[in-house]
């Protein structure tokens, strides 16, 4: 090889070098938590690893249908996105590959990550009934089903059957008691609407404490945002509303998560683990779940205090791979329950 030749060799070998070292000192996210709620924690990340993260937000099935438009040249290393649904939906058209990570599968339980390892939970929300305190006893509650009774006509809100996390509600009922008696409960449900569903669980929340109902059924985390407002008109709502965990001597509370999973695409595998790793740390999870007013998936890390004034409860412990599996079969006794 002549000198010149070995030159130009060299010269391509370290301009390649560099290319690849830098490519691996980043991490693209593409994330549907808006910004403020998870840029500080991957900052932290950046700040301990000196990997950059580029995190991209937008609204959750938009970015699902972003990455497949994107295919192969998508520059997302991760998706962060909400509900085992939508985490389903992207696994199932390809767009996420398997986390190779001793620290997750013994870090989070088993129900709270995909059962093949495709994606994995950072937060745990909870699904429960709120009610009117002037208006409803705890006594008075038990089950979902029981909210079939006639004693709830017109007093029940709820958002649409458009809404995935209503969708993985049914989808869990589907799992515990059968399609047939998921039908039944759906029906009964609907049947005791206290108007036609619109908005969303926080507009549920204010409705019931605006006399609208009696019963709303929302995601905790709404409920959290709405606990710790300085607003007057949020703290008016939160008390007047009680939380009662529902199912808690049998399968447990419905629970979902807002999920990470590594992309297809992903150009930088080891970063994007070190990354779910991080945030999956008692410290990151601390910080994380009570930013979002969600429930730590880590098993030993204590919610925040507000979510910890609502009591104790029973989980649900079906794997959440689950729901996405029964999705379709849940928007189907829902349409045929003519729940809008």
């Amino acid at each position: 090889m002549n000198k010149a030749l070995l030159t130009i060799t060299i010269t391509l070998f370290l301009l390649f070098s560099g290319l690849a070292q830098a490519a691996s000192s980043e991490v693209n996210v593409y994330s549907s938590r808006k910004e403020a709620l998870v840029k500080p924690l991957l900052d932290k990340f950046t700040a301990e690893t000196g990997i950059k993260v580029n995190l991209v937000t937008g609204k959750d099935d938009a970015l699902i249908t972003r990455l497949q438009k994107e295919g192969k040249r998508s520059p997302a290393d991760l998706l962060i996105t909400a509900d085992a649904g939508r985490l389903y939906r992207a696994k199932q058209a390809n767009l996420l590959q398997v986390i190779n990570s001793d620290a997750v599968n013994s870090n989070v339980p088993a129900h709270l990550r995909d059962a093949e390892n495709y994606w994995v939970g950072l937060t745990m929300r909870a699904r429960p009934i709120f009610y009117v305190k002037e208006k409803v006893q705890a006594s008075e509650l038990s089950t979902y089903e029981a909210l079939t009774a006639s004693k709830w006509a017109g007093r029940i809100c709820i958002r649409s059957s458009s809404n995935i996390y209503n969708q993985s509600l049914i989808a869990s009922v589907i799992a515990a008691d059968g399609e047939t008696a998921a039908e039944a409960f759906v029906a009964g449900l609907v049947k005791n609407f206290a108007r036609p569903p619109a908005g969303g669980d926080t507009d549920q929340l204010k409705a019931a404490a605006a006399g609208m109902c009696d019963i709303a059924i929302a995601n905790t985390y709404y409920f959290g945002r709405l606990a710790t407002s300085n607003k007057a008109q949020d703290q008016q709502v939160v008390n007047k509303l009680g939380v009662f965990w529902p199912n808690q001597q049998g399968r447990g509370t419905h629970v979902n998560v807002s999920g990470i999973g590594i992309t297809q695409a992903a150009k930088n595998v080891p970063a994007a683990t070190q990354l779910i790793e991080f945030m999956l740390t008692q410290q990151a999870q601390t910080w994380y779940a009570e930013v979002n007013n969600e429930y730590p998936v880590v098993t030993g890390v204590a919610p925040s205090a507000t979510l910890t004034s609502w009591g104790e409860f029973k989980a649900d412990a079906t794997n959440l791979t689950k729901l996405g599996e029964l999705n379709r079969r849940a928007v189907e006794v829902m349409d045929r329950a003519g729940w809008k």
